[in-house]
This record gives C-alpha cells, sequence and structure tokens, in this order.
C-alpha cells in the first residue's frame, strides 16, 4: 500500500527549510516526513527502530534522498533500498547539490529513479519542486503493492 507521504532524506535544515516552503508555494499539499541521515531513512523504511511501529507497508510516494549524508550515504541507502523485496519499488528521487558525474552515474547504477541537482535560487528551486511534485504525486503511476 502506498501513502501519499514525501519522505525527505536531508541533513541540511536550510535545505529541508528551502524544500518544504517550495512545496507549500507550489500547493504540493503531500505530508512531508523529514529524516535528517541514511541510517534513519533505512529505520523509516524497514519500520525498525524507533520507527517499528510503523506500518512497514505503508510506502511513501516518493523519496527525495541527498547523497551526502551522516552515517550512511544516500548511495548506500538506495543500494538497500533496492535489495528490499518490500520497499524496492519505492520512487527515489535524488535530490543532490553535488555535481559529480560520477555521483549520477553510480546513483542511476544503483536504481534511482531520477537525479536532479539542486538549484542555488530559490525560484529555479521552488520550480523543480512544482515539477517534481506534478510528476512523482499527480501524473506518475505508482507500482502494484509488492506481497
Amino acid at each position: 500500500m502506498h501513502s501519499d507521504i514525501i519522505l525527505l532524506v536531508e541533513d541540511n535544515p536550510d535545505d529541508v527549510d528551502l524544500t518544504l516552503r517550495a512545496f507549500e508555494k507550489n500547493n504540493i499539499a503531500n505530508a512531508i516526513f523529514v529524516v535528517r541521515d541514511g541510517a534513519e531513512a533505512l529505520d523509516y523504511l524497514f519500520a525498525r527502530g524507533v520507527y517499528s511501529e510503523r506500518d512497514p507497508r505503508d510506502i511513501p510516494a516518493v523519496v527525495l534522498l541527498d547523497l551526502k549524508l551522516p552515517k550512511v550515504d544516500g548511495l548506500e541507502v538506495l543500494k538497500q533500498v533496492r535489495a528490499d523485496p518490500h520497499v524496492r519499488l519505492v520512487p527515489i528521487v535524488i535530490l543532490t547539490s553535488s555535481r559529480e558525474e560520477q555521483d549520477r552515474l553510480r546513483g542511476y547504477s544503483l536504481g534511482a529513479n531520477s537525479y536532479v541537482q539542486k538549484p542555488v535560487d530559490f525560484e529555479r528551486f521552488s520550480e523543480a519542486a512544482r515539477q517534481l511534485g506534478l510528476y512523482w504525486l499527480v501524473l506518475n503511476e505508482a507500482p502494484p503493492p509488492s506481497s
């Protein structure tokens, strides 16, 4: 079962605020759940640790994943999610400031659905958030639930 929740995996408080403001500006009403590091993202997605009471079948509509994260980096999060049959189909958009071609190549190799470079300008970022919301939350057809 898929929820309408957007899971934002971001450790930079300024980028969290920027993302939340951009989604609000564009009337994206989905609940956004923020986790601050890769280990917490995995705990949330696998319903373990502090999230052990969460229904593991309640899969986010989309995960917005930064790459440069404390504890477990974004690429390792992506690798572990894609290896798990219960969450492997969740759409994952890498949302990063990294301009490294190697990060983009590795992200797609590990199964990212999209790779978006964060613009530094709020108006450009707001437009990117609008387009992400329109595509992943309105137009995209989610995969059927895994058994």
